[in-house]
């Protein structure tokens, strides 16, 4: 490609609102342009690097035994409805009506359509396992883009399906998957990646990871032990709860604590310890409505959450353990409205009738805490649950914390960012069943396929990439991602000699396959050299009057700082080696 008529500028400055290095240097080298909130346009050399990260993803997926099909970006909400995700799912869904006022939705993931097609087209166990893929656009109305490509609405995920007889099949696919997953991350060149337990979220199931590269630019805190290997996202970090201490329950008692709103200084005018405490969260819950109008319908609700008071709340795991579809902190006015005041609140004499109480089972488990009475400076004694009022959910609804005990073996968290640049799930029947994908046994006998959902986010990895690898002066790439893989430049020297040998050379490089970009135009030396490193193609070759009096070409790696003189004729042995 030459670069007198490549498509996409090259910007000496990045727009003001790209927060972060690498989408600032993918903006400013010509790879993306943004369109809208989290949509973006992918010009030639962006476009040339997702093909080149998603070549590798096609080997290795195939390596495994996958088969390439490609799904409607447009599903009918038929499909949704069958597994009941249609009502479940909310604004992060994009609907629509065709012209005939059926109700659409645009794509954000394939199980529905999966499942479809597995009832159509499987119908005997000798059919399995199968694995199938495909390279699909995607839409998510996000709440906040963020970070360039790192969080967007529309983006391209390669998303594959394993289809299993049973349990034990989905567990071998899963495990190579997973292996795969860390050949890939690992040919496209991306550094510190580590696959972690997850939440299953919207796709259900019982097992998830998700593939994290260790970034400070990352919205994910990972819970890892350096002791034992165990790692998990903080949304579903499980640490070792010190045991509670029997002791008789004591009779409930009111105290006077004025001016006491925090555990802190509860704790300091009672003289007891914070982990005496019980201390009071309050959300208001988007819950699913039990008799929806319209699809995504739901239904608010004050959810008031209670750890111990030297804990914090996980909202993951609180919204697991509720139901809630999603979570916000209430104002003091709905607080208020269910009979809690705010910095002095418990369930003890609250209106319940709207109003959920989700407790962590170390709360559940301590004997004689003290919580609020529900009036203005005031706090009880010896508050126990189940005895003093009913919670009507206790779970593991605690956060993990920096130095918290490991559940595995007891040694201290470290907690780090990421980026999730990979997932997959163990799905199991959730979909099948739903929608009667079924097939037949050995005996004769209907049984739901065993379904497997793996995503990998094409963009995204790109932008990883371009966090990983860059230097003051732009990005670089590795090989097996960057556009191409010569950076040609010739120097505008008005020498007839200088611009028959670039030519010369581009067109040897051409006839021989070599993926070339020719920097063709009336510029000056500085401001091609500047071009080519902001690009970050691997290796640059310079064709100049210097160069060739001095015996050649001019030769530099990007990741380097020093040139070296190679013969012409030798310079097409130098490409090839690389």
């Amino acid at each position: 490609m030459r670069m007198s008529h490549h498509f996409g500028e090259t910007l000496r400055a990045a727009p003001g609102d790209a927060d972060v290095v690498g989408h600032q240097l993918l903006l400013r080298a010509g790879y993306i342009r943004p369109l809208a909130a989290g949509i973006f346009s992918y010009l030639p050399l962006g476009l040339r690097a997702m093909r080149n990260i998603e070549a590798i993803i096609r080997q290795e997926i195939e390596a495994i035994g996958g088969q390439e099909v490609s799904m409607p970006v447009v599903h009918p909400a038929e499909v949704w409805r069958e597994t009941g995700r249609w009502q479940e799912i909310g604004e992060e869904m994009a609907r629509f009506k065709d012209r005939a006022g059926r109700d659409m939705a645009l794509a954000m993931t394939h199980e529905e359509v999966v499942a479809d097609l597995v009832r159509r087209e499987v119908h005997s166990y000798r059919q399995l396992p199968m694995l199938i893929y495909q390279i699909q656009t995607k839409f998510r109305d996000e709440r906040r883009p963020r970070a360039g490509l790192i969080r967007v609405r529309e983006f391209t995920m390669k998303d594959s399906y394993s289809l299993d007889a049973d349990d034990e099949g989905l567990a071998t696919q899963y495990a190579r998957h997973l292996e795969a997953y860390h050949r890939i991350f690992q040919r496209v060149g991306l550094p510190n990646v580590i696959a972690v337990c997850s939440d299953t979220g919207m796709m259900g199931g019982k097992i998830a990871h998700e593939f994290m590269y260790l970034t400070e630019i990352g919205e994910d805190t990972l819970a890892l032990c350096d002791a034992c290997g165990a790692s998990a996202n903080l949304q579903v970090a499980s640490f070792r709860k010190p045991a509670a201490v029997p002791e008789a329950l004591r009779p409930l008692e009111k105290v006077a604590t004025p001016g006491t709103t925090s555990i802190e200084s509860l704790a300091a005018f009672l003289g007891v310890p914070a982990e005496r405490t019980a201390k009071a969260v309050f959300f208001t819950a988007s819950l699913p409505d039990p008799e929806p109008k319209a699809a995504g319908a739901s239904r608010d609700a004050l959810l008031m959450a209670l750890v111990r008071g030297d804990m914090d709340v996980n909202e993951t795991k609180l919204a697991n353990a509720s139901g809630a579809r999603s979570l916000r902190p209430a104002t003091e006015a709905e607080i208020r409205a269910a009979g809690a005041v705010p910095g002095y609140a418990s369930p003890i004499g609250m209106d319940r009738a709207n109003a959920i109480v989700v407790i962590d089972d170390l709360v559940a488990a301590s004997p004689n805490l003290v919580s609020g009475a529900n009036e203005e400076g005031f706090h009880y004694l010896n508050v126990n649950a189940g005895r003093d009022y009913a919670p009507d959910a206790t779970a593991d609804i605690a956060s993990a914390w920096e130095g918290a005990p490991c559940l595995e073996c007891g040694a201290p968290l470290r907690l780090v960012r990421g980026v999730e640049v990979g997932n997959i799930f163990q799905l199991g029947t959730r979909y099948t069943e739903a929608m009667g994908a079924t097939f037949l046994d050995a005996e004769g006998q209907a049984r739901p396929v065993v379904m497997g959902s793996y995503g990998i986010g094409i963009g995204r990895l790109l932008a990883c990439l371009a966090e990983a690898h860059h230097d003051d002066r732009g990005l670089t790439l590795p090989a097996a991602v960057a556009p191409h893989s010569v950076h040609l430049v010739r120097l505008c020297d008005k020498d007839p000699q200088v611009e028959a040998a670039a030519e010369e050379l581009y067109a040897a490089l051409i006839e021989a396959g070599v993926d070339a970009l020719y920097d063709d135009r009336d510029a000056m030396a500085g401001v091609k050299f500047a071009d080519a490193d902001l690009i970050g193609i691997p290796l640059r070759v310079t064709v100049s009057a210097r160069a060739l009096k001095a015996g050649g070409a001019e030769l530099k790696r990007r990741a380097e700082t020093e040139t070296r003189i190679v013969p012409l004729n030798e310079v097409m042995e130098v490409v090839s080696r690389q």
